[in-house]
């Protein structure tokens, strides 16, 4: 396995945490922290195996806690398992499909800051609940939903740019006429 394709997600990933906190502009314009971690697991569950969904899980989830005011180690359980569903069903689900890519792009988008706030109820946190959550629910599936297609469009191109291709096969390998006997 190519080792350029792992690094770059998790680079990625662990910038895209650190933008979610440091970005105001972009945070009081759209209302909420604009995270687009959901996405970047839809896309880490449909192209890498089970242990790279967990390192990612890892390395935004205790990223965005240890950049917020949740508590250590809360942050990595929903991408975990929504990654985990993903990724053990990724078989049944449409891969290529930009249609499907922004469905589960907005699914997540919205399922894992639910799960996420429903954890830090059961832990006897406060979660930060309003009426302006549905607000924040819609923006965040939205930019989930487009920036999955995206993604997967940019990190494929990358990809065939980095990776080995299948070998060719020859031409004039399926042409040729074996002659039998002496002939």
């Amino acid at each position: 396995m190519n080792w350029i394709s792992p690094v770059t997600i998790l680079v990625v990933g662990w910038l895209a945490v650190f933008l979610q906190t440091q970005l105001e502009v972009v945070r009081s314009a759209a209302g909420v922290p604009v995270s687009v971690v959901p996405a970047l697991v839809v896309y880490c569950a449909f192209t890498h195996g089970l242990g790279m969904v967990a390192m990612f899980t890892a390395v935004t989830g205790l990223g965005a806690d240890a950049m917020s005011g949740s508590r250590l180690g809360l942050g990595w359980v929903t991408p975990f398992v929504a990654g985990f569903v993903l990724n053990t069903r990724r078989h049944l689900l449409l891969r290529e499909q930009r249609y499907a890519q922004f469905w589960l792009g907005l699914g997540c988008g919205i399922a894992m800051p639910l799960g996420h706030a429903a954890l830090l109820h059961a832990a006897h946190g406060e979660p930060a609940v309003g009426w302006e959550t549905a607000w924040q629910l819609m923006v965040l599936g939205l930019i989930n939903g487009a920036a999955c297609p995206a993604f997967f469009k940019a990190w494929d191109g990358f990809r065939r740019m980095m990776e080995y291709g299948p070998e060719p096969t020859s031409f004039q390998a399926g042409q040729r006429e074996m002659k039998r006997g002496r002939g």
